[in-house]
C-alpha cells in the first residue's frame, strides 16, 4: 500500500514493522470501508415509513438524494482536476530541481497530492455506487400510482399521514410545544383538505 510508505519512515523500527505486517489488512479495510450509505441505511433510516409514509414521499426525497450527491460529485471533481494539475506540476518541479532539500520537500507535496488523489477517487467511486443505489430506489417506487414530475402533488397527502404517524407516536408523553408543532400543521392539512373538497365542482 503506496499510502503507507511515507508514514512508515515516520515510525520507530518496531512501529513501522507492526505497520507493514497489519499492511495487507489495512488495505482490505481502505478498500471496503464503508464511505456513504448503504441500501438497508437508505431504506430504513433515510426512507422511513414515519418520515415518508407514501411511495411518493419516498421517491421524491429519493430524488433529492440523489440530485445532493451528484452535485457534491461534480464539485469534488473540480478539486481532483486540480490535484491531478498540481501533480503534474510537482512532478516536473522534481525533474528539473537538483537542490537536494528542494526535492525532499517536492517529494512531500507529492506524497501529499497523491494521498489526496487516491482518497479522493474512492470517493468519487462510492459517490457513483450511491448514484446508482437511489437509481434503483426509484425504478422500484415509480409505479405508476403518482405524480413523478411535480412533487408538490404528493405533499399534501404525505405530510398529514407523516405528522398523524407523529401524533401517535406522542401519545400522551408529549409537551405542550411538541403537541403544538404536530396539531399545528395538522390542523392547517385538514382545513386545507376540507376546502379544497367544498370547491370541487
Amino acid at each position: 500500500m503506496n499510502e503507507l510508505i511515507p508514514v512508515i519512515n515516520l515510525l520507530s523500527e518496531k512501529d513501522a514493522q507492526t505497520l507493514k505486517t497489519l499492511s495487507s489488512e489495512l488495505k482490505d479495510a481502505w478498500n471496503k470501508k464503508q464511505i456513504f450509505r448503504t441500501d438497508t441505511e437508505a431504506r430504513m433510516s433515510v426512507l422511513n415509513d414515519g418520515d415518508f409514509p407514501t411511495k411518493a414521499s419516498k421517491y421524491w426525497q429519493a430524488v433529492r438524494e440523489q440530485s445532493s450527491m451528484f452535485e457534491q460529485l461534480v464539485v469534488m471533481s473540480f478539486e481532483l482536476r486540480r490535484n491531478y494539475l498540481k501533480k503534474e506540476k510537482i512532478l516536473k518541479q522534481i525533474e528539473n530541481t537538483a537542490e537536494e532539500f528542494d526535492k525532499k520537500e517536492l517529494q512531500i507535496d507529492l506524497d501529499q497530492v497523491n494521498y489526496f488523489i487516491a482518497s479522493s477517487e474512492q470517493v468519487a467511486r462510492d459517490r457513483v455506487r450511491e448514484l446508482q443505489m437511489w437509481s434503483d430506489i426509484k425504478t422500484e417506487l415509480n409505479d405508476g400510482s403518482f405524480n413523478n414530475q411535480n412533487v408538490n402533488d404528493h405533499q399534501l397527502e404525505s405530510y398529514r399521514l407523516m405528522l398523524e404517524n407523529r401524533a401517535k407516536m406522542a401519545g400522551n408523553h408529549a409537551s405542550p410545544g411538541e403537541l403544538m408543532n404536530i396539531a399545528g400543521p395538522l390542523t392547517t392539512i385538514l382545513n386545507h383538505t376540507s376546502s379544497l373538497t367544498n370547491k370541487a365542482p
